[in-house]
């Protein structure tokens, strides 16, 4: 098998994922030799890919490009309606600390008034 290497990091649901490990697991104990989750991910894509005509594959991209686009759009609105909706705010109050090297030395001095 010849190839160039890419990295890909692919976002799946945990049901796809779950199912694709039952499939390596299936081909492990079928074939008796180990069949990882990448293999059995390299497989499906090369095997969908040959089937690039297919009704049912054009079917299922449009399927999950209106999921991704209704999800954004979702996420969109409540971040706008979020913005919209929250009050200004102030900035938040602060106490004035007195430096260190400073707080010590005007205790000292009041405690050398209250002995004088």
């Amino acid at each position: 098998m010849d190839m160039t290497k890419t990295k890909v990091l692919l976002a799946l649901p945990s049901d796809v994922l779950d199912r694709a490990r039952v499939l390596a697991g299936r081909a492990t104990i079928e074939l008796r030799l180990p069949v990882s989750l990448q293999i059995v991910l390299r497989v499906l894509i090369e095997e969908g890919l040959k089937q690039s005509n297919s009704p049912k594959l054009l079917a299922n991209f449009e399927r999950q490009a209106t999921a991704v686009r209704d999800i954004r759009r979702a996420a969109r609105e409540r971040a706008r309606v979020e913005l919209t909706a929250a009050p200004a705010r102030r900035p938040p109050f602060r106490r004035e600390v007195p430096r260190r090297g400073n707080a010590s030395a005007t205790a000292r001095v009041q405690r050398t008034n209250r002995h004088a």
